[in-house]
């Protein structure tokens, strides 16, 4: 039995510049397929690392001769691509079996298997376990109903397992399977981040959040819990990765790293291993950063240079609808300590929700230029499929735009009560113009004395994200 996992052809969100993050989901996968059915043979395909457009994959396809293609879809905005991936393999032999996954499939899982022809299963939620039991089934002959955690086709029926039991100890997972691709680490790369002089890799620290946040896909696809690695085997990852395969900017993948003193311990653990060029980022949530204030400049000197946090909004009221559960004061806070500790401060606002009007949006850009962080994006409200917001804007017919393809945040899917959602598309606009566009921060940015600030600010300037902004204005 072989098993090609592929990350299919595809556009990188402009709005993140020019980054190609290794296909972590499927080599997570790929690892714990190897070490439980060691006899399987196992192949990994990214074609943005190989350059291979569709001719290229159909091509390689035909040369490896799997028995299974598998391909994961990161967000919604992706869908297209892993259908066409799988179509493209059952072009060169319907023989093949075809799965996907990720957090769309399995939210849409019978919509989708009825929409897409090309798909023969979709492994729902956590994938190790539903995996691994699908191709030994197959392997040995097995039915595949029941299966939990799959839903597949078998004729012109869909078959719909139970949902399966979430991991209950994530170390025992194995390593992620950075050998699967070490051939081309070095295309791993976030140009922001100094490019190929800080190979890019990501590291699992823990699976979901203990928030609901009504925008966020990630809660009710971790059902609600949150599970974490200890730091001392996040540290190992890290440790593993930075001296196997060279990546020294490695990007924590939790959404929300979350309270307590993990950070802390975190640090304490990667200051004990000998790699002094080591880059960290992490996403918290502003309360959490002052929370841990005390242990920042630890972790400065850890390697942490970056920080993310969802800030989302200015009052204390949207951010209640939002189930943030943080206030105002929190993110200004947030930025100062942050700044104070020479830690470069990333902030994520989100405008288009029904209440939204001319009035306060312009607060939010308002809000924006003094809380001043380095480094700034706007998202519009998306109704991802999984979400209270999908649930409820489904529910009200609020939806205009079902192409799939422009559920990436940068495209306005809905209008507000006020708004158009050409109105929202070009405030999106005037919020990037209104920081972006600014002289005096952009100067400021290039001569700071943070040399991660001077390097984004100065690629910034370079790469015309208003342009393309403005041009989905139509």
């Amino acid at each position: 039995m072989k098993v090609l996992f592929v990350e299919p052809p595809k556009d990188i969100w402009f709005i993140m510049g020019d980054y190609l993050p290794p296909p972590y989901g499927i080599i997570q996968v790929a690892a714990y397929l190897e070490r439980e059915l060691p006899d399987v043979e196992v192949e990994v395909l990214d074609c943005n690392a190989r350059e291979l457009d569709w001719d290229g994959l159909k091509e390689y396809i035909e040369a490896s001769s799997p028995d299974i293609v598998a391909s994961s879809s990161l967000s919604t905005c992706n869908t297209y691509e892993v259908a066409r991936t799988l179509q493209v393999a059952k072009k060169v032999s319907k023989d093949i079996f075809t799965v996907t996954g990720g957090i769309h499939f399995s939210f849409t899982a019978q919509e989708s298997l009825k929409a897409y022809r090309e798909i023969d299963a979709i492994v729902r939620g956590e994938g190790e376990a539903t995996f691994v039991e699908l191709v030994n089934s197959m392997i040995i002959g097995l039915p595949l109903i029941g299966i939990p955690g799959l839903t597949f086709r078998q004729g012109k029926k869909v078959y719909h397992g139970p949902d399966r039991l979430l991991v209950e100890d994530l170390e025992s997972l194995p390593f992620p399977g950075y050998h699967l691709v070490k051939d081309h680490m070095d295309k791993y790369h976030f140009a922001a981040m100094g490019g190929k002089d800080a190979p890019f890799a990501l590291v699992e620290g823990g699976r979901g959040c203990p928030h609901k946040c009504i925008f966020c896909t990630q809660w009710r696809y971790w059902c609600g819990e949150w599970r974490v690695k200890s730091p001392s085997r996040i540290a190992d990852e890290m440790e593993c990765i930075y001296k196997e395969y060279g990546s020294r900017f490695i990007w924590l993948t939790d959404d929300n790293f979350g309270p307590g003193d993990r950070a802390e311990e975190l640090a304490d653990e990667l200051l004990k291993r000998d790699m002094p060029d080591l880059m960290w980022f992490v996403q918290m949530r502003c309360d959490d950063v002052v929370r841990i204030k005390d242990a920042l400049p630890k972790m400065r000197k850890s390697g942490l240079q970056w920080v993310m946090m969802g800030v989302e909004s200015p009052t204390p009221e949207q951010l209640e609808i939002y189930r943030k559960g943080i206030e105002p004061s929190d993110a200004m806070e947030a930025v100062r300590l942050l700044k104070e500790n020479d830690i470069f401060t990333h902030c994520m606002f989100i405008i288009g929700d029904r209440g939204d009007t001319h009035e306060s949006i312009e607060h939010l850009r308002g809000f924006v230029n003094k809380l001043d962080p380095d480094f700034v994006i706007y998202t519009v409200l998306t109704p991802f499929p999984g979400t209270d917001v999908y649930d409820d804007a489904k529910e009200k017919g609020w939806i205009e735009d079902d192409n799939l393809f422009n559920y990436d945040m940068a495209h306005a899917i809905m209008p507000t009560e006020t708004l158009t959602r050409m109105e929202v598309q070009e405030e999106l606009y005037r919020c990037y113009n209104s920081f972006y566009g600014s002289w005096g921060r952009r100067i400021k940015g290039m001569t700071s004395s943070n040399e991660l600030k001077r390097r984004i600010n100065w690629y910034m300037a370079g790469r015309g994200i208003l342009v393309q902004l403005k041009s989905l204005i139509k």
